[in-house]
């Protein structure tokens, strides 16, 4: 990282920025020389500073033939955006919060699945009460990303300019 000023190595500022995060975009390879990069929602668990995101989707599609072919994925999420004027020095910086980094993909099955789902449903205080359709769950791919690396970067507002 080029911008050492900018790293985040505290966990729990990692957690808040997640929690204020509410996109993932995953980043996933075939055999093309572009990343297919995908955007989700998700919703995560944190078990003894092991981060598990959850997403689901469709089974079937290029994300899903991706994900069942490679196994792994990059990760990327962002907010706080906002554009600032630094009058001062006559210059513009963009003022962000990041988390990015690599995970294992697993696909739920069985009562994982519906516990997956249950995660996600929960990460949302109007989803968290909501009685879904249980029966759409089979036929519904349910991922479980285990995060193998992770770094994060955070340009503040009232930071310092570049």
């Amino acid at each position: 990282m080029r911008r050492k000023d900018r790293e985040v190595k505290d966990f729990e500022v990692i957690k808040q920025i997640i929690d204020e995060c509410e996109i993932i975009r995953i980043g996933l390879v075939d055999d093309d020389i572009y990343p297919y990069i995908v955007p989700l929602n998700f919703a995560y668990v944190i078990e003894d500073e092991q981060i598990y995101f959850y997403l689901h989707g469709a089974m079937a599609g290029r994300k899903y033939e991706l994900m069942k072919k490679n196994g792994v994925c990059s990760f990327e999420m962002d907010c706080g955006h906002k554009m600032e004027l630094i009058h001062k020095v006559k210059d513009v910086t963009m003022r962000y919060k990041c988390v990015m980094g690599k995970a294992d993909i697993e696909f739920l099955e069985g009562e994982d699945k519906f516990k997956g789902i249950d995660i996600i449903m929960n990460r949302d205080e109007r989803t968290r009460n909501f009685e879904y359709n249980k029966a759409v769950v089979p036929r519904t791919a349910v991922i479980k990303l285990t995060v193998t690396e992770y770094s994060g970067k955070v340009n503040p507002i009232g930071g310092n300019a570049d």
